[in-house]
């Protein structure tokens, strides 16, 4: 499948079969996440796969009614990162001299770079950012999801607080931000059958030469 054709074919799913999706095909979705771009690489988030029933039975009544939440293979939480601050820079910094070789200080003038930026915004600045770079991993997601002939509906109608309760995120520094439902749609599923419908080319898509 082009990527164009599985573009197409993507849609929000109202209606999820009860099919569960193989671990591998999982593990490929979380990896292509994982891969997305991030400013500065620094990744302001995490995400959390939940697969039990009664995990997601918990976060129904939190979700505005949506029943994908329960009647779905997995749900995947968007949680951005409630402190965005130097650890967090430092944490990059090992990692790349872990992956690239060298020492720490090698990694000075860039992490004192990131550092600097993150210490010119405010506290809610740097919420908007994190969720920012949220945004940008949900979207790999949807593209992945959508080459991987994964069914999914992201969703941003929820009740935030109740979902970092029934998970305990703001223990672990963490925050929802969003959600998606990840599985194969039901055979009654009408919504598989419309037509795409996006703004025209032209309407889209401003060429400046």
């Amino acid at each position: 499948m082009t990527l164009l054709d599985a573009l197409n074919q993507r849609y929000a799913v109202k209606r999820f079969s009860d099919s569960i999706l193989e671990p591998e095909r999982i593990d490929a979705l979380l990896e292509a996440t994982r891969l997305s771009p991030s400013a500065f690489g620094v990744q302001p988030y995490r995400l959390i796969l939940i697969q039990n029933p009664a995990v997601r039975a918990e976060l129904l009544p939190h979700s505005m009614g949506q029943d994908k939440v329960l009647h779905s293979s997995h749900l995947l939480v968007f949680a951005a990162c409630t402190f965005v601050d130097a650890p967090m820079v430092d944490q990059l910094v090992s990692h790349m001299a872990a992956r690239r070789g060298g020492d720490l200080e090698d990694y000075a003038g860039l992490s004192q770079h990131v550092k600097s930026f993150l210490s010119d915004m405010n506290a809610e600045e740097k919420s908007v950012w994190a969720e920012q770079q949220l945004f940008i991993a949900l979207g790999t997601c949807l593209t992945s999801a959508a080459l991987l002939d994964i069914d999914c509906c992201p969703m941003t109608g929820i009740d935030r607080a109740g979902y970092d309760c029934v998970l305990g995120l703001s223990q672990e520094g963490l925050r929802t931000v969003a959600i998606c439902a990840l599985g194969q749609h039901h055979p009654d599923d009408v919504a598989a059958s419309q037509v795409k419908v996006r703004l025209p080319a032209e309407e889209m898509i401003l060429r400046l030469s």
